[in-house]
């Protein structure tokens, strides 16, 4: 007994009661002052990583916390891509960018901004703030450059004359814009010129649909000019033979992605034809090319299109078209690649689809909304088509049962040739 005690004593722990041991243990609390000092020293890689997922006013308000983020918050890496959101609060329910921001970053960014867009809702006071930031930006050498209108085209409603004159300080200034995209503008021959001196030998995607002062020789110089120009979009008048062969000349670079939009502004309206030599030679120089053609169109108004063979792989009807012009598409589209057709009326389109199923051999994707097609042939396109279609979005409404096959029944074939399970949809996807 003797020695047990004697061990007792002897041991570290036995002179130690509870409250000791729970000295020993615990550490001190950390000092909230510590802690905020920790974040504040976060390396600026780091904090400009978390900036950049910040909305800008989030991104403003975490800029008054400590020196180091505020430094960050102005470090030229974060405005390097910026997007200006003008709004009217009684027009729009969108965040409109502060006026203050605004000032803010013409005044200690400008020369930063390399990838810059606007999106404005449909007055005309969001379009005049738009010009009035563009005709600022004369230190800045931007890469891209893209003007949107949220509803309706309100850079439209602007004296052409001043938003020409904002344009082209961006125009001068870059030197090095890749990137433009200008629909519903009043953009003109002129201005696009001043693009060409400056910018010819970086620009590579041309986006300007529905710019009713640019003429086929306007943008007919820019073609025989930007000889990277890899992305085109633009309207169906601006599209000729010459431009077709300017693309197509040894020194231009190969054209990836050639958009066309076919609108009818007015019933009855008159379209030009494009030969089929100059198509010929476009797939000659750029094999692989894409050819997007969005018809809005009135039915009597095709007779121009598809009468010869076109290069067209995505084709887009907005409107309703007839059983006629789905036949040339399926004899003339060979490269037709997806095809959707909103509406087409109450004659069966199985023929057409037959024929476009043998003809168009790459056709991966297809949507019918308003149209009628009966079970049988709609079986029989798929199973000649097989499992390359991976996207058919085909309306319950558009499948008529026959005597072959019920609405019950068809999903199973389909399911069956597609290799996948398959149904029917409720509401359009496209």
């Amino acid at each position: 007994m003797k020695r047990l005690s004697r061990d007792r004593e002897d041991s570290p722990s036995s002179c130690e009661g509870p409250a000791d041991s729970c000295k020993r243990v615990r550490q001190p609390a950390e000092d909230p002052g510590d802690l905020l000092s920790n974040w504040a020293r976060l390396p600026q890689e780091i904090l400009l990583h978390i900036f950049q997922y910040l909305p800008l006013l989030d991104r403003a308000f975490a800029s008054l916390v400590c020196r180091g983020w505020n430094e960050a918050f102005h470090m030229p890496e974060l405005w390097r891509c910026f997007e200006f959101e003008l709004n009217q609060p009684a027009s729009s329910y969108l965040k409109a960018t502060h006026p203050d921001l605004i000032k803010q970053i013409i005044k200690r960014h400008s020369n930063h901004l390399q990838y810059v867009s606007f999106k404005v809702d449909s007055s005309t006071e969001s379009a005049e703030a738009a010009c009035n930031i563009l005709s600022q930006l004369v230190n800045c050498s931007l890469k891209t450059l893209g003007l949107i209108s949220t509803a309706r085209p309100s850079f439209m409603e602007l004296p052409k004359s001043h938003f020409i004159s904002a344009l082209t300080v961006v125009f001068v200034n870059s030197k090095s814009l890749s990137s433009l995209k200008i629909d519903d503008t009043p953009v003109d021959d002129p201005s696009l010129k001043v693009l060409v001196a400056n910018n010819s030998d970086t620009l590579k995607l041309l986006k300007m649909s529905s710019c009713p002062h640019v003429s086929p020789a306007g943008i007919l110089c820019v073609a025989d000019q930007c000889h990277g120009l890899r992305e085109l979009a633009l309207n169906y008048h601006l599209l000729s033979d010459e431009l077709l062969l300017a693309l197509s000349s040894e020194k231009h670079v190969h054209l990836e992605h050639l958009r066309i939009d076919v609108v009818s502004e007015n019933p009855g309206q008159q379209f030009h034809t494009i030969k089929k030599s100059s198509w010929d030679a476009m797939v000659r120089h750029s094999p692989k090319f894409s050819l997007v053609m969005y018809f809005f169109l009135y039915e009597d108004e095709f007779g121009p299109f598809f009468r010869d063979e076109i290069p067209v792989t995505h084709l887009y009807f907005g409107r309703s078209v007839s059983k006629e012009v789905l036949g040339r598409v399926g004899m003339n589209c060979p490269r037709l690649v997806e095809l959707v057709v909103c509406a087409n009326g109450l004659r069966p389109l199985d023929e057409e689809l037959i024929r476009i199923a043998e003809r168009c051999q790459h056709l991966s994707a297809i949507g019918l909304g308003e149209c009628e097609v009966s079970c049988s042939a709609f079986v029989e396109f798929v199973k000649m088509c097989g499992r390359r279609l991976s996207q058919l979005s085909i309306m319950e409404e558009v499948l008529i049962p026959d005597h072959k096959y019920s609405l019950d029944e068809i999903h199973w074939e389909v399911s069956k040739h597609l290799g996948r399970v398959w149904f029917p949809d409720m509401m359009p996807t496209w």
